[in-house]
């Protein structure tokens, strides 16, 4: 564009004297479209119906001359943008002009500046085509601004009420805990009350039989050591009573282990009378120093007593056997270690008592004790083989 001398005089340009380039511009980016709504419901009739597009183009083309509407936008124009205008008033030439106009372009705020400058007495159609043009890129700018923000706001308002969701959660929350908590308190201040009161009235009851006690004791000398002698005389049958009880079930412990001897004794007869798979007479050949002596069997399992008989009275021997405590009574014990010249100890299957009576009894009196751990035919063949008795 060819460039044009700059215009004298100190006359600024309305509305409705600019590039007709400049109308779009202008009224795109210095007035909002409510307020451009508002002025053309009143200078043009009711534009409700209008999209907002339409009724930019309308206002645009009423600026192209001077019209109601132009003249009511160059008023709000005007007002708007006084301070702008009044800065842009200092520069008296082009230059200036331009490089104002430049650093205003650079910030955010930049309408006043566009309407400012077009409309400067020192504006030259050069810098008023230059300015249109920025203005131009400006609003592309803008454009793609106002849409990123925008993706911004949506991001921030899912965020937003994702947030707010879980806020009026932790509310709720809050809430039932707080209510919870005030139920707990409030039945734990009631239970202090009870408990409290329970106290009082326990802690009185107690100085009113103390006073009654002392009452008593003053009407009646000695009371007090009867009552103890009472006490004690009542724990004293109640501990009779118990060894009492405790005798009965010993008897019938007794009892029923007679009747077992009994049954035993019986049974070791029937046995006797069996002839034995083996040759049935003595070993005593074999084992002299066992011929005729009795030989007591501690301990044991109850399977294997008639496998115990057999080796032992298979040598010529006596069987005699206790269990070791775990059925037999074990006061029988040391009448069956007295009448034994031999003792075999199972002492895997033993009571611990059992165990320490037969190595007393036999430490006390020098009778000869075999220890055998396994409880087997084998283990006890081997023992009775290993014994040395003095000849009787």
């Amino acid at each position: 564009m060819p460039s044009t001398p700059a215009p004298q005089g100190s006359r600024r340009r309305r509305l409705w004297e600019l590039d007709g380039h400049a109308f779009c511009p202008v009224v795109g980016v210095c007035l909002p479209i409510p307020l451009l709504r508002r002025l053309a419901d009143r200078t043009l009739g009711d534009m409700t119906s209008c999209s907002d597009y339409e009724v930019h183009c309308t206002v645009v083309t009423e600026c192209k001359r001077r019209t109601p509407m132009a003249e009511a936008l160059q008023k709000e124009l005007e007002r708007r943008f006084g301070l702008v205008v009044n800065a842009a008033a200092q520069l008296k030439h082009s230059e200036a002009l331009a490089a104002w106009w430049r650093d205003a372009a650079a910030s955010a705020d930049w309408a006043g500046a566009l309407w400012a400058t077009l409309t400067h007495p020192r504006c030259t159609p050069e810098l008023a085509h230059r300015v249109l043009g920025e203005a131009h890129m400006l609003q592309h700018q803008v454009g793609m601004a106002t849409r990123a923000d925008l993706t911004r706001l949506d991001a921030l308002a899912h965020e937003n009420a994702v947030l707010t969701r879980e806020l009026a959660a932790a509310q709720y929350r809050s809430r039932n805990q707080a209510a919870e908590f005030a139920l707990r308190l409030e039945q734990q201040q009631s239970e202090l009350i009870r408990v409290r009161a329970e106290l009082l009235r326990a802690t009185t009851e107690l100085q009113q039989q103390r006073e009654q006690l002392a009452a008593q004791e003053q009407a009646a000398p000695g009371l007090r050591e009867r009552m103890e002698l009472t006490q004690q005389n009542r724990q004293q049958n109640e501990q009779l009573q118990h060894l009492q009880r405790t005798l009965l079930q010993a008897q019938q412990e007794t009892e029923r282990q007679r009747r077992r001897a009994e049954e035993a004794e019986a049974q070791t007869e029937q046995l006797r009378s069996r002839p034995l798979a083996e040759p049935a007479s003595p070993g005593c050949s074999a084992t002299p120093q066992l011929c005729e002596r009795a030989v007591l069997c501690v301990g044991g399992r109850t399977a294997s007593v008639p496998i115990y008989r057999q080796v032992i009275e298979h040598t010529g021997a006596r069987f005699l056997h206790h269990d070791g405590g775990e059925e037999d009574n074990a006061s029988q014990l040391d009448a069956t270690l007295a009448a034994a010249d031999l003792v075999i100890c199972q002492s895997g299957c033993i009571s611990h008592n059992a165990y320490w009576r037969v190595k007393d009894h036999c430490k006390r009196t020098g009778k000869q004790c075999v220890f055998v751990e396994t409880p087997s035919r084998a283990a006890l063949e081997r023992a009775l083989a290993e014994v040395a008795l003095p000849a009787s």
